[in-house]
């Protein structure tokens, strides 16, 4: 059963925000993404991009949004025992079709356009208004500059109809001219590194951009990842020593 509302504005925020369920990221994030945004996280390999992405498809669910997944990473069983080790169980929500998640093969990236296949896959689950993907950067590896560019192109006209859009890849699978160009056109611009803080290794959040947030973003955020507990917000003066 859904969660009791208290007040207008609070259905009407559900409806217009995509929340992480983590009040302390959200705060971060200005009270979330907007819904219609399109969204960029960019970063290094195990910098955390996977996990906010995991995070924010678990609090969309559990305000009540479909979440649809295309992941070259993962298949229904491993994503399921991943986010279930960060403490974000998607079992009623995979069991009930409120989650669907499609595994895009190696195989498919080398033989067809992978871009197109992610469209055409949007569009064939209308009520689904949350889309992920994760991630772009072996799609990025067998695409042409153009290819690129025309798909981001078509997501931000799906976002124009009310989707969320949130692709994910590595910051070095672009070229820099085409990076710039696609920061530009997103709604959302996340950044993910890693810094070496003393003798520990700690996971940083940049929020670059996003418009039309109801507050102001916190710029920087460190985090570690902890299981059964997910993203884990490391206080300032412990993470940027």
């Amino acid at each position: 059963m859904g969660k009791v509302l208290t007040s207008d504005d609070e259905e009407r925020s559900k409806d217009e925000i995509i929340c992480t369920g983590h009040s302390e990221i959200d705060k971060r994030l200005g009270g979330g993404i907007p819904v219609g945004s399109l969204t960029l996280i960019e970063g290094q390999s195990d910098a955390g991009k996977s996990v906010l992405a995991q995070q924010m498809m678990w609090g969309a669910l559990q305000d009540g949004h479909r979440v649809l997944l295309f992941t070259t990473e993962n298949t229904v069983k491993s994503m399921h025992t991943q986010m279930e080790s960060l403490g974000l169980g998607i079992i009623d929500a995979l069991l009930l079709g409120w989650m669907k998640i499609f595994t895009v093969e190696a195989s498919q990236m080398k033989t067809s356009n992978t871009f197109d296949h992610i469209i055409e896959g949007i569009l064939a689950f209308p009520t689904y208004h949350l889309i992920v993907i994760d991630s772009l950067t072996p799609v990025i590896a067998h695409s042409t500059t153009e290819a690129v560019i025309d798909y981001f192109e078509k997501c931000k006209k799906l976002c124009d109809n009310g989707k969320t859009i949130i692709n994910i890849a590595h910051t070095y699978a672009f070229d820099e001219q085409v990076l710039i160009r696609i920061r530009s056109a997103c709604d959302a611009h996340f950044r993910l590194r890693i810094e070496e803080v003393g003798d520990k290794l700690v996971k940083v959040l940049e929020v670059a951009k996003v418009r039309g947030a109801d507050k102001n973003t916190g710029n920087i955020m460190s985090f570690d990842v902890d299981p059964g507990i997910g993203m884990r917000i490391m206080p300032v003066g412990r993470a940027r020593a």
